[in-house]
């Protein structure tokens, strides 16, 4: 960084999106979520801070109810927070003190390389899972606690067979059968993801998986999306027929054999739900906290509205 930092406000339009795309790819906690393009399609509404020469930037994904501007978190963008290299605490407290003053709710999520305390600001944890897979399959599925084999097992033995690259559209009629909401909201969240898929299958970097029954029945499904030596577990959809039969395990246990002894990072993404940690936990994968935030400057007359 250069000696003095100045950290500039710029619109949607402002941001040079190829500058911006540079510096995700080349900061040392760069990720998928960050990126121009993931943004345009999952974000309402996204502006930024830019230090300097885009030597850091920050999205600030926004909407707007009842007059009032809030920041949020998208729909399945796990991390966003300040994307650059030799973050610090220091760094973190001057970008969030430039954040403008008419955003009057806050509630989002930083990322693995935000874990600060910043004074001032309410900064907590979460629970993400990251399983190295740059070792043979052999000693991967070693480490698998013994639920995770008897599953596997299991479900071969009932004749279950693993797909890749069938239609995305499988997952995601799974995925949205099984959300508890269903609402306006959740359908045009769903179509900003179908087509941030499309474009990112276009590009190479997104896979589908599934676990498929002997009569073609499809019990465990997931949407993988690839950057940064990153894998990420984005969308699952499962059917209820499978829970019981190690399909999940099976579909997982056939990603990792898939990508052993390559230098990748397998992101389960999540979770602070106790079971879902233990689930991706059994797979020998490791604990990575990152940060959030909620802060709410709202009158106090409205503060009962949050968001």
């Amino acid at each position: 960084m250069s000696g003095v930092n100045q950290i500039r406000y710029l619109t949607h339009r402002q941001i040079d999106k190829e500058k911006w795309d540079k510096r995700i790819s080349d900061s040392s906690n760069g990720l998928i979520y960050a990126y121009s393009f993931y943004l345009d399609y999952m974000a309402k509404n996204w502006d930024a801070l830019i230090l300097n020469d885009y030597e850091s930037v920050m999205p600030l994904p926004w909407n707007k109810k009842y007059g009032i501007y809030y920041l949020y978190q998208p729909f399945l963008t796990a991390q966003l927070g300040v994307f650059g290299n030799n973050l610090s605490l220091a760094l973190l407290d001057l970008f969030l003190r430039q954040i403008p003053s008419h955003f009057k709710y806050w509630d989002f999520y930083l990322n693995h390389q935000n874990v600060f305390p910043v004074n001032g600001f309410d900064l907590y944890q979460r629970s993400n899972y990251v399983l190295a897979l740059d070792n043979s399959y052999e000693a991967l599925y070693n480490n698998y606690r013994e639920n995770i084999k008897r599953n596997i097992r299991k479900c071969i033995q009932l004749d279950c067979t693993v797909e890749r690259g069938f239609d995305a559209e499988k997952v995601i009629s799974l995925a949205i059968q099984q959300m508890k909401i269903r609402d306006k909201e959740t359908d045009d969240n769903i179509n900003r993801f179908r087509k941030l898929y499309n474009s990112l299958s276009e590009k190479k970097m997104a896979a589908t998986y599934g676990v498929f029954s002997g009569k073609k029945e499809l019990l465990a499904s997931a949407i993988f999306f690839y950057s940064h030596n990153r894998a990420y577990y984005i969308l699952v959809g499962n059917h209820p027929n499978g829970k019981t039969i190690g399909a999940s395990h099976t579909l997982i246990d056939a990603f990792i054999k898939d990508h052993a002894e390559k230098k990748i990072l397998l992101d389960f993404e999540g979770s602070d739900i106790r079971n879902l940690a233990f689930f991706y936990s059994s797979f020998g994968s490791v604990e990575e906290k990152y940060a959030a935030i909620r802060l709410n400057k709202l009158p106090f007359y409205l503060k009962w509205l949050k968001k």
